[in-house]
């Protein structure tokens, strides 16, 4: 049985060690010590990283037992080796459980809500919750459990004898058999194997950063510590910025877009108007029964798709329309009624490697290659072949 320093003392961040078994494993050597500070991952809690004498720590891991630390170098059995662990990830990692704790507890607390999933990840926190929960209900969460933070009372773990146990109120995922280690964090006693703060003030900060229903609950991405900071400030920053873009103070943003939506709203009514206009005038101007090919300047998606169809409605033929777009051509095709023309739009795409597709009667898309002349004559050939494939009477005829 490993001597697990971690579950005493969570602040060591260098020990000395007996080496008791080195073994070649994947990704490396298995090493066992008799006693260690390095975590071993579990609880949703990532693993600890650092040093063991010359030998790097890429991963460790626990039977229950004995922890078995993964090196990227042999370490000689029966040798005292000194473990350096990689001391900013555990204190994040410590900032990212204790925080956990406390917010879980509080929305135990306030809403009876469960805490059925927990991962520190990157660059979040992942929690699910058991119940679905509103946006007012989160944000009082989150208060209260700052509120907690900034209270800075003494967290709490230990292993209460079996009599304690059994008359001890604590939340657990599942039922627990033996002993069993607790947390008490801000108001908040839960079973843990993990690391913790020594008092719920280092933790620092609390922040949800975002949250959507997930099976019968939520699942939320959440910040605590350092990272809440970092994340506070990156927004503070982007907000900001988004500021000046809109000349509004940070907490005039809503309204300043609201007013830029509007605003970009009678521009696209005031485009769209523009583009039928301009689709009539094209119209006009086509021949009746001739497929068309044109070149639409400043046309966007949409203008391509009215001019083309507006066409096709006048001329009865096929038309595609083709206007700069992207890092080459933006094309619209319109079929004559009752035409399919997907085939001439793969044929289109791989021709001049191109993206795009659609429905029989219309297809749109763009091309990283070819110049305009070049589409034009491919397209004209095409569409007067399947005219004529069209137009050609059946065997049955």
């Amino acid at each position: 049985m490993t001597q697990k320093i971690y579950e005493t003392d969570s602040y060591v961040q260098s020990f000395t060690a007996r080496v008791l078994q080195c073994s070649p494993a994947p990704g490396g050597f298995a090493v066992v010590l008799d006693r260690t500070a390095f975590f071993p991952e579990g609880g949703g809690q990532p693993c600890d990283t650092g040093t063991l004498g010359g030998a790097r720590v890429l991963a460790v891991s626990t039977d229950g037992e004995t922890v078995t630390h993964t090196t990227d170098a042999p370490l000689p059995e029966g040798t005292e080796v000194t473990g350096c662990l990689n001391w900013a990830a555990r204190l994040d990692a410590m900032q990212q459980h204790t925080g956990e704790h406390i917010l879980s507890g509080t929305l135990h607390r306030l809403f009876g809500a469960e805490n059925v999933g927990f991962h520190i990840g990157s660059p979040y926190v992942r929690m699910d919750t058991s119940i679905p929960l509103t946006a007012a209900q989160l944000a009082e969460a989150e208060a209260a459990a700052n509120a907690a933070v900034r209270a800075d009372t003494p967290v709490r773990c230990w292993v209460p004898d079996p009599e304690t146990l059994a008359r001890t109120e604590y939340r657990s995922k599942k039922a627990l058999e033996g002993p069993v280690r607790l947390v008490e964090a801000g108001g908040d006693r839960c079973a843990c194997c993990g690391t913790h703060l020594a008092r719920t003030g280092e933790v620092g900060l609390i922040k949800i950063i975002s949250y959507a229903h997930y099976k019968t609950g939520m699942r939320l991405a959440v910040a605590f510590g350092q990272r809440a900071y970092d994340a506070a400030a990156a927004c503070w920053a982007d907000a900001e910025a988004a500021g000046r873009l809109l000349s509004a103070p940070v907490g005039t943003l809503t309204p300043a877009l609201a007013r830029l939506q509007a605003g970009e709203a009678a521009l696209k009514a005031r485009l769209a108007a523009l583009q039928n206009t301009l689709a009539d005038a094209y119209a006009a101007a086509a021949v009746p029964g001739a497929p068309a090919v044109l070149w639409v300047d400043g046309a966007d998606g949409d203008g391509l798709r009215r001019v083309a169809m507006s066409i096709t409605a006048k001329t009865g033929a096929p038309c595609c329309t083709l206007a700069p777009g992207g890092q080459g051509l933006a094309y619209a095709l319109a079929a004559a009624p009752g035409g399919d023309l997907r085939e001439t739009c793969k044929a289109l795409n791989t021709a001049f490697q191109g993206r795009g597709g659609g429905k029989p009667a219309f297809c749109q898309g763009s091309l990283a290659d070819g110049s305009f002349e070049q589409v034009k004559t491919f397209l004209l050939k095409s569409l007067l072949l399947r005219e004529k494939v069209a137009e050609a009477p059946t065997e049955a005829g």
